[in-house]
C-alpha cells in the first residue's frame, strides 16, 4: 500500500527552523544537502522524513511551485512500482512539474497540490531506527 512518507516545508531560515523542531519536537537530523536550487535538511520523528527546504532564489520553477515564501512545499507518497503510479498520474491529467528524468517525480495533484511519489526506501531513518 502506498504511504505517506515526507513532507517538505520551504523556510526562510534553515538553520533557525532546524533548531526548533529538533529542540521542541525532538527531532533527528539525518542529512543536509544541496540538491539543485535549494539545500535539504532532513529531519526526522523516527517514521516520517521532515525536509527543510532553502532555495537559492525564488526564481526557480520548483521553488515557486507551491507559492512564494514560506509553505508547506509537497509531501511525499512511497510507491512500490513509479511506472504504474506515474501512468495512474497520467490518466488523471497531473502535470509534471520535475525536470525530466528525476525521481522523485513532482507533479501538480487535482486541487493543485504538489506531491511527489518516490520509491520505497528513498528517506533514511535516524540511526538506531
Amino acid at each position: 500500500m502506498a504511504r505517506i512518507v515526507h513532507i517538505a516545508l520551504k523556510v526562510e531560515e534553515l538553520e533557525k527552523a532546524s533548531e526548533f523542531y529538533e529542540k521542541v519536537f525532538g527531532f533527528a537530523p539525518v542529512e543536509t544537502s544541496k540538491v539543485r536550487d535549494h539545500t535539504s535538511r532532513h529531519l526526522s520523528d523516527g517514521a516520517i522524513d521532515l525536509a527543510l527546504i532553502k532555495y537559492d532564489s525564488e526564481e526557480s520553477a520548483e521553488a515557486r511551485a507551491s507559492g512564494q515564501g514560506p509553505c508547506i512545499h509537497h509531501f511525499a507518497i512511497e510507491v512500490d512500482d513509479m511506472d504504474k503510479y506515474l501512468a495512474e498520474i497520467g490518466r488523471f491529467g497531473c502535470k509534471i512539474i520535475s525536470d525530466p528524468g528525476v525521481i522523485p517525480v513532482k507533479f501538480r495533484a487535482p486541487g493543485g497540490t504538489v506531491l511527489e511519489i518516490v520509491p520505497q526506501q528513498r528517506y533514511k531513518k535516524p540511526s538506531g531506527n
